[in-house]
């Protein structure tokens, strides 16, 4: 027996049993596990959800600049037209088709949640109504140009969305007897407002006034005494309702309750 303690013992292993466990637990600690690996196609996949966002936002450019651009199509299609008072049938049709483009890009409106758009003086560049040569356009007014030496200056419309003041505001000048100089007035005509409608607006007359300009602008502002109602046409109601059809920082568009097309810049 004590020979066999003499016999050489073989060396010992360079890896015990608690050496090899700890290389095995760093080796699947540095191992890359699957759920280590999904890092990267998240990524990936973030990168491909932004790029439909860059496409959108140059969409929207293009949509602003397609905008402008029926905008300039629309004023160049009014442009000479004094108004609406020297459109032709041709003149109308193709005012008409340059203001529904601009109305199908622009899309609805609401003036439920833009009513502080329509606030300010607004300045009348066309209106297809006046293509009948009258104040009242396709309702009673007094010609221009035939019975009565009336020529019309600017028109506008002021609107207050606190008061609910609207006022058409036409400038005219009439004619005199030589060699009197033409009398030159501003006519107002007051009205209240209400919408009845996400873009649909009634206006309800209230009186008119008449200033004169220039040379009698001292003379005090006149009152036109309201026809009574028993003797106002039965075309003449004394209110109207027209709809916002195209809307903006600078540029109006409405139709009225008998099919007038107007176009407005703010002013």
């Amino acid at each position: 027996m004590a020979s066999l303690n003499l016999l050489p013992h073989p060396p010992p292993s360079s890896f015990s049993s608690s050496s090899f466990h700890r290389l095995r637990c760093n080796t699947l600690l540095l191992a890359p596990k699957p759920s280590q690996r999904r890092p990267s196609f998240l990524v990936k996949s973030a990168v491909g959800v932004a790029e439909p966002a860059a496409y959108s936002s140059g969409y929207a450019g293009d949509t602003s600049d397609s905008i402008s651009s029926l905008k300039l199509n629309l004023l160049s299609a009014v442009s000479g037209l004094n108004r609406g008072l020297a459109a032709s049938e041709d003149d109308l049709r193709k005012a008409d088709g340059a203001a529904k483009e601009l109305e199908a890009a622009g899309g609805l409106v609401d003036l439920s949640v833009g009513l502080d758009k329509l606030q300010g003086r607004w300045k009348l560049i066309y209106s297809s109504a006046f293509s009948s040569r009258t104040l009242g356009g396709s309702r009673p007014g007094p010609p221009i140009g035939r019975l009565l030496p009336i020529t019309l200056g600017q028109v506008f419309q002021r609107i207050d969305i606190l008061s609910k003041d609207f006022d058409n505001i036409v400038e005219l000048q009439l004619g005199a007897p030589w060699p009197l100089p033409p009398l030159e007035v501003t006519a107002t005509l007051a009205h209240k407002f209400e919408l009845i409608g996400s873009s649909k607006v009634k206006i309800v007359f209230e009186k008119t006034t008449v200033k004169t300009t220039g040379n009698l602008q001292q003379v005090p502002q006149l009152e036109v005494p309201r026809i009574p109602d028993a003797l106002r046409p039965s075309s003449n109601t004394g209110s109207g309702e027209f709809e916002v059809t195209y809307l903006d920082s600078d540029t109006r568009i409405t139709r009225g309750d008998r099919g007038e097309l107007r176009v407005f810049v703010i002013s």
